[in-house]
């Protein structure tokens, strides 16, 4: 796209169907690296990416050349897939519907890529749950608590 000149920095956050807890430490860096190149090979740049076994957060640099909903559905879809070619799990793997996506200046940046790093450390004392509805109310975005995540089961 000649002329077209774009600085677009999302954080996504993203759920395991019903928050289960199954993303292993043993195998969660080969998931990181497996949804860095799905990113990449769809032209974006990969910032920072973690999580917990319930769930991932990822920091990037959009290209405008592919709408969001796109790429999240691309990314859930490969990175389920290749989970359950691997065998990864005991049961069959899924991410959950939906998603939070949050965007921030670079100035900003350096603070989203030290949080997203120590994810475990904000999970000592906050849930996902709290962490994504504190996410929800810091960029005032309207929500319905029937529609967030869904509960465990």
């Amino acid at each position: 796209m000649p002329n077209t000149y774009t600085q677009i920095h999302l954080h996504l956050v993203f759920a395991v169907k019903h928050r289960t807890a199954v993303i292993s430490p043993s195998w969660k860096y080969k998931l990181y690296h497996y949804m860095t190149g799905i990113i990449h090979n769809h032209t974006h740049k990969l910032l920072a990416i973690n999580g917990m076994p319930d769930h991932v957060h990822l920091l990037m640099g959009m290209r405008p050349t592919q709408s969001l909903s796109n790429l999240m559905q691309q990314l859930k879809q490969d990175s389920s897939k290749w989970i359950n070619e691997n065998r990864l799990t005991a049961n069959r793997f899924a991410w959950q519907e939906g998603y939070g996506a949050f965007s921030y200046g670079k100035s900003q940046l350096p603070a989203v890529i030290h949080y997203i790093e120590n994810q475990e450390e904000h999970h000592r004392t906050r849930t996902f749950l709290d962490e994504y509805r504190r996410f929800l109310d810091a960029f005032d975005v309207d929500y319905d608590e029937r529609y967030l995540f869904k509960p465990l089961e």
